[in-house]
């Protein structure tokens, strides 16, 4: 992360953001993950990888990343997978960063408020990816709130600006939400398509491919609930895989390697939004002004029948 930074601020002077995943106590059921683990041994033998240490790798360095923060402070830092206390967060207030806490529900909001957060992405349950929820479901997870009732949930629930986030692919959606009384919005899969995207070249054909037709909330990669486009993995796995995070994500992570140098996008975590078909593949800079035409064209329509 350090390095990172240095190297981004060795290209712009533009304000920035870093994302930090809150750490959770292990609460795997450790026989559930040597299941799993059985139940992957044929993904292993195709493959021709071994499966991952489920123990291994598990530190994230949080609490370095924020000694790192803290001491060299950076814009925006923003939390998921759960808040921080009080403590912490008024420290990055003192250091002059702008803080935000991922939320998935409006009690989630009021916690963020509470521990001072200066705002709270909401993320609604058509986003791709992880699910932020700040405490992980062994029983269920795999359901959640749309986008725009869970913005007025949140507004109705806390003081804070919020961000909205979770299957934005339009201007028109980005207008939506605004009127719904977000401050702003946050698009991810929207730009995994353009060039300067960092994803695998499997994983952007994948988006618009026919083949995948939908998406699901699973935990066959990870161990912990996230939106991806169904494939065979997905289909053959989800329904078994424990809740388990990071145990799952590092038991799987040689067979997602070893599925994109084959070039099998059945073997990949394909992480995609409700919205993916509608993926442009556009450079960032381009796509970013159509979606603020689009956006702005919507806005006039609205206001021209408003007043008609």
């Amino acid at each position: 992360m350090y390095q990172e930074i240095k190297q981004l601020r060795a290209l712009t002077g533009q304000p920035f953001g870093v994302n930090l995943f809150m750490p959770h106590p292990p609460l795997a059921d450790l026989s559930a993950v040597e299941v799993y683990r059985h139940q992957l041994a044929g993904e292993a033998a195709w493959y021709e990888t071994p499966l991952g240490d489920p123990d291994a790798g598990g530190d994230d360095g949080y609490e370095a990343k924020v000694a790192i923060l803290l001491e060299d402070p950076v814009p925006v830092v923003s939390f998921t997978f759960g808040c921080p206390g009080r403590e912490v967060l008024d420290a990055f207030a003192a250091a002059g960063t702008f803080t935000v806490v991922t939320v998935t529900s409006a009690q989630e909001a009021r916690d963020a408020q509470w521990a001072g957060a200066h705002a709270v992405c909401a993320q609604g349950v058509e986003a791709g990816g992880h699910r932020s929820t700040h405490r992980d479901d062994p029983q269920g997870g795999l359901t959640g709130t749309g986008l725009l009732t869970l913005v007025a949930e949140v507004r109705e629930s806390v003081q804070l600006p919020v961000v909205a986030a979770g299957g934005l692919m339009r201007g028109s959606q980005i207008a939506a939400v605004l009127a719904a009384g977000a401050q702003a919005a946050q698009l991810g899969t929207a730009f995994l398509a353009c060039p300067e995207s960092g994803a695998h070249r499997l994983h952007k054909q994948a988006l618009t491919n026919p083949l995948f037709v939908t998406t699901a909330l699973t935990r066959a990669f990870s161990g912990r609930p996230a939106r991806g486009l169904v494939n065979r993995f997905v289909r053959e796995h989800g329904p078994y895989a424990p809740a388990a995070y990071p145990q799952v994500h590092q038991l799987t992570g040689g067979l997602r390697k070893a599925a994109a140098r084959a070039g099998d996008a059945q073997g990949m975590a394909l992480w995609a939004g409700q919205g993916h078909r509608m993926a442009r593949e556009l450079p960032a800079g381009e796509l970013v002004e159509l979606l603020v035409a689009e956006m702005d064209a919507a806005c006039a329509a609205v206001s021209g029948r408003s007043t008609r």
